[in-house]
């Protein structure tokens, strides 16, 4: 494909020699002469002086460079389409494998591949166009729209409801049991039964060995456009809003609520029966235990204002030389008291003769 015909099809002004063929995309630091790269960052810029490529995705305001450039307000997300252009996942051709076990009174829209081994229970109802690989386990009464896409070892529990486009990595576990226990009066903890399903909506993307659970009552509900990456947990009962990414090994206590567009990093927890607004982010590694309103970044455990927890990590660093003044300044202190009072010792005789 040539970079003019990249640029049309990516709506991209470009800057430069537009007959050269661009034959894979590939990061900044790895491009080669027949490559595309992208720089979303201009503290990049160095590295896009001295990239290899042939041609980098910019901004409108990017500076210069000698190379050619395709220039539009987005070059992160199309870096993310000029590479499914040169690069197609594996295609399933629609058919069911003979070691599959599928109920009879499960039904399949068209187009469905369904691998080996896999298992549709009672009552398992799909749309159209899904791709179901080898292991997945769909439990009874589960319900799924329209472009599933479930990777080997992946589970949806009883009961559960997906939309469409949607997709589970490797090993996610949709619906398990919530963490629910009650303790008697002899100490001994008893299950309570997790009778809600998962609700998930559409264009949700569950990464490897992530877990969400079922709720004890009510439901868990993952919300439209949603992004949950690996190993994340999110407990029983919580609510996830649209568009909202919740990243590695980050974990969700039940009953909590995130709202739509906010941003979890990695391993950030937050405890049960919180509620964090709209656009909310947290570092990584931050841990919440109160409501967060709408819009605030936070770092730190237990987590507040970003700004004010960045200001605290550089004090936090200086804190040793701090402690070494302070104790210099107390032993100063404390010789300039013992000077004054055995200068006053010495005075006090004098004056009563």
């Amino acid at each position: 494909m040539t970079l003019a015909e990249l640029a049309e099809r990516l709506h991209a002004t470009l800057h430069g020699d537009g007959s050269i063929v661009i034959t894979a995309v590939r990061g900044l630091e790895d491009a080669g002469p027949s490559e595309l790269t992208f720089v979303a960052n201009p503290k990049y810029s160095a590295l896009a002086r001295s990239t290899r490529a042939a041609a980098i995705l910019v901004a409108p305001d990017f500076p210069d460079l000698d190379i050619p450039t395709l220039r539009l307000d987005n070059p992160y997300l199309a870096f993310a389409q000029a590479l499914a252009f040169f690069y197609q996942p594996p295609a399933y051709a629609a058919g069911i494998h003979p070691t599959a076990v599928i109920d009879p009174s499960a039904s399949l829209g068209p187009g469905a591949h369904v691998g080996a081994y896999a298992v549709l229970a009672a009552n398992v109802h799909i749309g159209a166009n899904a791709t179901i690989l080898p292991h997945v386990v769909l439990y009874r009464d589960v319900t799924i729209g329209d472009h599933f896409f479930a990777h080997a070892h992946a589970v949806v529990r009883e009961g559960c409801q997906l939309g469409d486009h949607v997709t589970l990595e490797n090993g996610a576990i949709v619906g398990a049991d919530g963490f629910g226990f009650a303790k008697d009066e002899f100490g001994r903890w008893h299950k309570i039964p997790q009778s809600g399903p998962v609700l998930i909506g559409s264009h949700v993307d569950i990464q490897a060995n992530a877990c969400i659970d079922r709720a004890t009552v009510g439901n868990t509900l993952i919300n439209d456009g949603a992004k949950i990456d690996n190993l994340v947990q999110i407990g029983h009962g919580s609510r996830i809003g649209k568009n909202t990414l919740v990243c590695a090994q980050a974990g969700l206590a039940g009953s909590s609520t995130v709202g739509d567009n906010a941003i979890l990093a990695g391993q950030a927890g937050v405890a049960g029966h919180c509620s964090l607004g709209d656009g909310v982010i947290l570092t990584a590694q931050s841990g919440v235990s109160h409501d967060v309103p709408a819009g605030r970044m936070l770092s730190g455990s237990p987590a507040f204002d970003n700004r004010a927890w960045l200001r605290a990590v550089a004090a936090f660093q200086r804190l040793p030389d701090l402690v070494r003044r302070l104790a210099s300044i107390e032993r100063k202190l404390a010789s300039a008291e013992q000077s004054s009072t055995t200068a006053h010792q010495e005075e006090t005789p004098h004056a009563a003769s």
